[in-house]
């Protein structure tokens, strides 16, 4: 997977790396580009949650685009070790943290450590069934702001549901074969 880049903001055009194997599906430059045009207008100064990270390269995007901190989730050690190394490479150490756990394990963890979010980007295996369940854990332990937004990338075929608790969807976007659902707080 060479050629992906961080598109826009202060590390636009740094190539990231990524992790040997097949273990990672990194969204794509077209998906991400896609998604930080919506979210524009939220990205500055915003804390950003990045579940199932893989390469960082969503999470090191909003950086660049100027959120203030991001934490970044991932359980595979060999592609934690290449988040640390692009978030070193594009110069974004001071606000960037990488948990090495399981996603539920670190939704737990930042509900502890009374964490919150502004923008929370979750990118599970496709077809495997995590996206509700993330939803869900999310809400139980009070990871998402008040005006915060959760977007979750999946396949177009494998829609997650239009709610999730207090989650309502408010938006959904396909781009080839992923589809993006944006959900916010039903007020």
């Amino acid at each position: 997977m060479s050629g992906l880049r961080i598109i826009a903001g202060t590390s636009r055009g740094r190539r990231l790396k990524s992790p040997k194997g097949m273990s990672t599906r990194p969204t794509s430059d077209r998906v991400r580009e896609a998604l930080f045009n919506i979210l524009s207008a939220q990205v500055p100064e915003s804390s950003f949650l990045d579940l199932f990270s893989g390469t960082g390269a969503v999470a090191i995007e909003a950086l660049s685009r100027g959120a203030a901190r991001a934490v970044l989730v991932e359980k595979d050690r060999s592609s934690a070790a290449v988040i640390i190394s692009n978030i070193k490479l594009c110069g974004l150490s001071e606000c960037a943290e990488v948990l090495n756990l399981d996603a539920a394990k670190a939704i737990k963890l930042l509900g502890e450590r009374k964490e919150n979010f502004d923008l929370i980007f979750i990118d599970p295996p496709y077809k495997k069934g995590f996206e509700v369940p993330s939803l869900e854990k999310i809400q139980g332990n009070g990871l998402l702001n008040v005006g915060g937004i959760v977007v979750v990338e999946s396949n177009k075929c494998d829609l997650p549901p239009e709610r999730v608790g207090q989650l309502m969807v408010y938006r959904r976007e396909r781009y080839g074969d992923t589809a993006l659902t944006f959900y916010r707080h039903d007020i």
